[in-house]
Order: structure tokens, then C-alpha cells, then sequence
């Protein structure tokens, strides 16, 4: 056969662990994803990758809400986050605290992230001058103002350390 390649058997050897910088982006990008069949097995071979190992009731938990699709106004609202992570643009958000006060805040975003139960969009604060984190479902709207945004490294924006 004139058109066949054929490798050498090898050990298989056992991937590197995911960075957290890493899995932020692959959760961002599934989230919006929605629910077809790419989407679904996308999040099956991601669950596959992260449950290699044991995990406690918090990691089980985060695993459960990243490889859950997104309610579809979520997920509209994770398209313009992670366009807007990608071509470094600030974003307008109209945001919703815990305590109920709403807010227009223009923030420069830099990663996504899930812990338990919850999807976040971490960036620059230019109100608060400071790395904020925003729940997703307390983000009532967001959209691109066009400004650009400084690049910022995700893994120092990420709460276990630089990656």
C-alpha cells in the first residue's frame, strides 16, 4: 500500500496535567458551545482528562458545572466575554451584586473560571482599579465598548498561582 503510514508501537504515556490557565480557556470555550453533538463530546473528553484523578467535593462539583451547557442567555453573554478576551477589548458590563445593587462597570477581561456551582469572568476593574471577579449570573448585560485592553497574563489573574 503506496499511501499508508505506519508508526512504531509505543508505551502510551500519560498527558501533563492541565494548567489552570489551560482549563479556564477550554471551560470559556465550551461554554458557549451550547448543546450539539461537537459540544457534547467536547465536554465528555474534558471530564475524561480532569476525573483522571480523585477529586474532593469541590473539585467534583466545579467538574459538574464546567461540563454542564450554559442557559442559552448565558451562554450569549459568554460569546461577547470571550471575543472580548481575544481581541483584548474592554467590556461594558450592567452588574448585579450579592446584595442586589446594580452597576455599570467597564472592565478589561482577562479569563474565566468555574468553582462550584458558579461560572466567573475575572479582569481589570476600572471602577474598583483592581482585579475583580463577576459571577455570570449576576451579569444582567455585557457588551464590547471597541476600546482596547491591555493583554494581562491569565494565570496571574488565577487564584491558584501562576501556572
Amino acid at each position: 500500500m503506496a499511501n499508508v503510514a505506519t508508526h512504531p508501537q509505543t508505551a502510551p504515556t500519560a498527558p501533563a496535567p492541565l494548567t489552570a490557565a489551560e482549563i479556564a480557556a477550554l471551560a470559556l470555550s465550551l461554554a458557549h458551545l451550547g448543546t450539539g453533538p461537537q459540544a457534547t463530546t467536547a465536554r465528555r473528553a474534558l471530564h475524561t482528562l480532569l476525573d483522571a484523578a480523585p477529586h474532593d467535593d469541590v473539585v467534583t462539583t466545579t467538574l459538574a458545572t464546567l461540563t454542564t451547557p450554559l442557559e442559552t442567555a448565558t451562554s450569549d453573554r459568554a460569546r461577547v466575554i470571550a471575543a472580548a478576551i481575544t481581541d483584548h477589548r474592554v467590556v461594558r458590563l450592567c452588574y448585579g451584586d450579592a446584595g442586589a445593587n446594580v452597576t455599570i462597570r467597564e472592565v478589561e477581561p482577562v479569563t474565566c473560571l468555574v468553582h462550584r456551582d458558579h461560572w466567573y469572568l475575572v479582569g481589570w476593574c476600572r471602577m474598583r482599579r483592581g482585579v475583580r471577579a463577576f459571577r455570570f449570573d449576576r451579569i444582567l448585560a455585557v457588551e464590547s465598548t471597541g476600546l482596547r485592553s491591555r493583554p494581562r497574563r491569565a494565570d496571574r489573574y488565577l487564584p491558584w498561582g501562576k501556572s
